[in-house]
C-alpha cells in the first residue's frame, strides 16, 4: 500500500473556497480504482506536547492507495487536474510526502 499525506497552506481569505472545491472533487477520488481512503483533513488540537501544529490555514489530504501505480493514474485524471487548476491561485505553498510500510 501506499501512503500520501498532502498538505497546502492556503491564503487566509481562500482557505473556505479551497475546502468548498476539495470537498466536491471527493466523491470523484473516492470513485477510482485503488482508493481506500481520501479524506481533507486540518489541525486538531490533541493537547499532546510533541504536536506540531500546522495552523488553521494548512489542510491536509491523508490517501491511501493499492499501488503506487494507482496514485500515479489518480494524479492523472482529468478532475484532479481541474482541481489542481481551480486551487493554484488559493494556495501560498503545497507538498507531497509519498509513503510505504516500513
Amino acid at each position: 500500500m501506499i501512503y500520501v499525506i498532502a498538505s497546502s497552506e492556503v491564503k487566509p481569505e481562500c482557505r473556505a473556497k479551497f475546502i468548498e472545491t476539495a470537498r466536491k472533487n471527493l466523491p470523484n477520488v473516492h470513485a477510482e480504482k485503488g482508493c481506500i481512503m481520501y479524506q481533507l483533513c486540518t489541525d486538531f488540537e490533541s493537547g499532546f506536547a510533541a504536536q506540531q501544529k500546522a495552523g488553521e490555514n494548512t489542510l491536509f489530504f491523508i490517501e491511501c492507495w493499492e499501488s503506487i501505480d494507482c496514485l500515479k493514474a489518480h494524479l492523472a485524471t482529468p478532475h484532479m487536474k481541474k482541481f489542481v487548476e481551480d486551487v493554484k491561485d488559493l494556495r501560498v505553498s503545497s507538498s507531497l510526502k509519498v509513503l510505504t510500510e516500513a
